[in-house]
């Protein structure tokens, strides 16, 4: 397989040579014919917080190996190359049931591994207040349980990763700590904490603000809370949800010239109700809709009830703000992420597993996803 396009990052118009899943070849772009072209080229795309989609969520009693599958590939048709699939605040069955599914797909199927390095935790331990709690279900939120969570982790076969918490909450910082030592990336997040208290977590070693300036109360003291605490902090990387919903674009360039590129992370945080067409669900319990364009909300209201759309869109409207450039915007949905979990780096060089991005940017068309390559394989040719 051989593809022609531009550099993300240096603009140089290329032809890159995949063989046996990786990259054999980068060239100076010739004129003979190639297998794919488009304007641009860039790594695949990994979003730390994907949830479901389609109607199916990771974290169901319901979960099957096929539903996991199911997200992969719809992931997939969006750019995104790999992911953390995300399990929210449920029972503990449910949660259990999610991690011990995903772990089954990942050991039967080595695709689905390569796919999801590692899993998110997002919640139980988290506030219970209207507000900070956001659409997680009040009856499960409860309090940090180490014993709780490393059976979670032993259904996963280990491979939870990141786990979001509200520091504030009774032996938050201790399990923070152990959390730590045991390799788990911490994160900030669904959070009432009080200044002090997101300072003692990010001395306990949390290194993350989950969706930061979502999930929490409609009003705050104006000078000391829990959001500007987060923003100030040099310690904490930020994700950040760039749907043209979660976050008003004022809001947006602040967090992106306070925290800069190399501390922002993009995420689409994709629930059970993405990709559905508009209309009235049932989720975790609660009646949602669907509008027009994506956006998810509580009927009748103007609250957001998840998130609809996928990273693809997030980079989008990410470049139409006009604060960052292609590079860096790829970069917080990509190279940043893996940066933060451990993960190996996805790079445009030889060697390289071939998963890409093939993409249009440019006046009046800054970003249009036209083609994801996973080893080298077009998803075009691999539906025949």
């Amino acid at each position: 397989m051989r593809l022609r396009a531009r550099h993300y990052q240096t603009h140089d118009t290329i032809d890159i040579d995949c063989r046996d899943g990786v990259i054999a070849a980068i060239v100076p772009a010739g004129t003979g014919p190639v297998e794919c072209s488009a304007g641009w080229v860039a790594p695949a795309l990994f979003d730390l917080q994907i949830n479901g989609c389609d109607g199916k969520a990771f974290a169901s009693e319901d979960l099957t190996i096929a539903d996991v599958a199911h997200v992969v590939s719809v992931c997939r048709r969006h750019g995104i190359g790999g992911l953390c699939p995300t399990l929210i605040t449920s029972s503990f069955e449910a949660l259990r049931h999610g991690f011990a599914t995903l772990g089954a797909a990942c050991t039967r199927d080595p695709a689905l591994d390569r796919a999801m390095p590692c899993f998110h935790l997002e919640g139980p331990f988290i506030s219970p207040d209207d507000g900070p709690r956001g659409a997680h279900p009040l009856e499960h939120v409860r309090r940090p349980d180490l014993d709780e969570f490393h059976k979670l982790q032993e259904a996963a076969g280990g491979r939870i990763r990141l786990l979001t918490l509200a520091p504030e909450r009774p032996g938050a910082i201790s399990f923070i700590e152990a959390l730590v030592n045991e390799g788990v990336v911490v994160a900030i997040g669904h959070t009432a904490a009080t200044p002090a208290q997101i300072r003692d977590a990010v001395r306990a070693g949390a290194r993350l603000s989950t969706h930061l300036g979502n999930g929490s109360h409609a009003l705050l003291p104006r000078h000391e809370n829990y959001l500007w605490e987060q923003l100030a902090c040099d310690d904490l990387m930020a994700s950040i949800i760039t749907d043209g919903h979660h976050l008003p674009a004022a809001l947006l360039k602040c967090l992106m010239r306070v925290k800069r590129p190399e501390r922002l992370i993009v995420t689409c945080d994709a629930s059970s109700l993405a990709g559905l067409p508009p209309g009235r669900y049932t989720q975790v319990g609660k009646e949602l809709e669907v509008l027009k364009g994506g956006k998810v909300v509580v009927p009748g209201t103007i609250f957001l009830g998840g998130s609809g759309l996928f990273t693809d869109t997030c980079l989008r409207v990410l470049l139409e703000l006009g604060e960052v450039g292609l590079s860096d915007a790829i970069d917080m949905a990509g190279a940043r992420p893996r940066e933060l979990l451990g993960l190996p780096a996805l790079e445009l060089k030889e060697g390289m597993p071939a998963d890409l991005i093939l993409f249009e940017h440019g006046p009046g068309q800054v970003f249009e996803l036209k083609e994801t390559l996973v080893g080298g394989v077009p998803l075009r040719t691999a539906a025949g």
